[in-house]
């Protein structure tokens, strides 16, 4: 209960500081562009507390979900304005407007380098080089050697060796294709090519993280025999075959030592607290690997380094919303599993609760890579094309740029208004799922 009340005060403290960046940006510039700033507030609803400094209010509102920079004459007509026409937000030119609105993501993104620094100040990066060649094995055959250090994988650019798992995980490749590969060796650049190499094999479908302190399913296969059986992402493990599993390296042990092999196994996962049990029967594959094996394992760097890297950091968190939402709109993720707030807020107490037994540097350290991706993410989503995002009035303002006259302010307002109530209707079904999810 006590672990669940942290996770919550640190979901709206992590929502508020996301919050607070991004309405700093559009108001700081509005400010800059000499625009009278109304009201600047973190959340939203009735207000908490308030306080005025000046011509502004700054205040706290009771839901932590978001927040506003209410600029004068942002929403009127200029002609309409009875006073200080010179400060309202329609009275500056459409560059100036088209630099606050996009303030707001610009901060976001400034927000996710600076952590993306100190993750890789404190923790160090990943660096992309391969581990192990197994003889014989695909890897070996394309002619990869340890120590090689991997620069492209199936056509994306790598520089830290999650982003090959990020590019594994989102390719569109069929498993058994070829994957080119572009590599260093001694300072020399070589290109080869990996062909899969394909076996029978039983699976469970799901994914973990192998030195979790707890066995945590991180994402479980859509139609994979564990999902069948009617387990979910977010479940732990807590034994296989009567056999106790107290951590994800345990779990990695048990099945090296009895590997699945079609049999029913019976799962037993804790899911809020109350134990489930699971009889999974594995499904039969045809499973390709290139048994290449890569570094994922975190390494200090210099101040050179503290530099590539951090900027690689920052680079695959935008990647990685990128390909998501490109995953979503193709098909490859299902509504299911999308989260809204009451998933994020499930998230970061999970974080939270897991990385605590390790010590408050590891809590630091993976709630800063939590914060750093939903700030790429905010940034991001902010500048779609979407009516009543920063993204959609960007859209109006640059066809005003283009057009050198604005759009009806009239026409532009319920353009706005129906993408705010799209977008009000796509919270409630987030809600809704999220509500869902808690309950099964």
């Amino acid at each position: 209960m006590q672990q669940n009340i942290i996770g919550i005060i640190l979901a709206i403290f992590i929502f508020s500081i996301l919050v607070l960046f991004h309405e700093f940006g559009h108001y700081i510039v509005a400010k800059k562009c000499g625009i009278w700033v109304i009201e600047f507030s973190i959340g939203m609803g009735p207000r908490l507390w308030s306080i005025k400094k000046g011509e502004t209010i700054y205040s706290i509102k009771a839901l932590p979900l978001g927040g506003s920079c209410q600029m004068y004459g942002e929403d009127a007509d200029e002609e309409k304005l009875t006073e200080q026409k010179d400060r309202a937000f329609g009275s500056k030119s459409v560059w100036k407007r088209i630099a606050v609105v996009a303030a707001g993501p610009v901060f976001n993104f400034i927000m996710a380098l600076v952590i993306a620094i100190g993750i890789i100040i404190a923790g160090g990066a990943d660096k992309p080089y391969v581990l192990e060649v197994e003889d014989g094995s695909p890897a070996e055959k394309a002619g990869l050697k340890e120590n090689d250090v991997i620069t492209k994988y199936d056509g994306a650019t790598i520089y830290m060796g999650r982003d090959i798992s990020l590019r594994e995980f989102t390719s569109s490749r069929k498993d058994s294709d070829d994957i080119d590969v572009e590599y260093k060796r001694d300072g020399k650049k070589y290109k080869t090519v990996i062909t899969p190499e394909g076996t029978k094999k039983y699976m469970i479908g799901i994914q973990y993280y192998s030195d979790a302190t707890e066995c945590t399913v991180s994402y479980a296969t859509k139609d994979g025999a564990f999902e069948k059986a009617g387990g979910r992402t977010g479940d732990v493990i807590v034994s296989v075959n009567g056999n106790e599993i107290k951590s994800g390296a345990e779990y990695t042990e048990y099945i090296a030592d009895n590997p699945v092999d079609g049999s029913e196994m019976t799962y037993v996962v804790k899911r809020k607290n109350k134990e489930v049990e699971l009889k999974v029967s594995p499904n039969e594959t045809m499973y390709y690997t290139t048994k290449l094996y890569y570094n994922v394992a975190r390494e200090k760097v210099g101040v050179l380094g503290t530099v590539k890297y951090s900027l690689a950091l920052f680079r695959y968190n935008i990647n990685m919303v990128v390909q998501s939402l490109k995953m979503m709109f193709t098909g490859k993720v299902s509504t299911e599993e999308v989260s809204g707030p009451i998933g994020i807020v499930t998230v970061i107490g999970d974080t939270y609760k897991t990385s605590v037994l390790d010590g408050i540097k590891y809590v630091i350290l993976n709630l800063s890579s939590l914060t750093l991706m939903l700030s790429a993410n905010l940034g991001v989503m902010n500048l779609l094309p979407i009516p009543a995002l920063d993204g959609g009035r960007l859209v109006f303002l640059f066809i005003e740029a283009i057009r050198r006259k604005p759009v009806d302010r009239e026409k532009e307002g319920f353009v706005h208004f129906m993408g705010f109530v799209l977008l009000m209707l796509l919270m409630v079904f987030l809600f809704y799922n999220d509500i869902r999810k808690l309950f099964i």
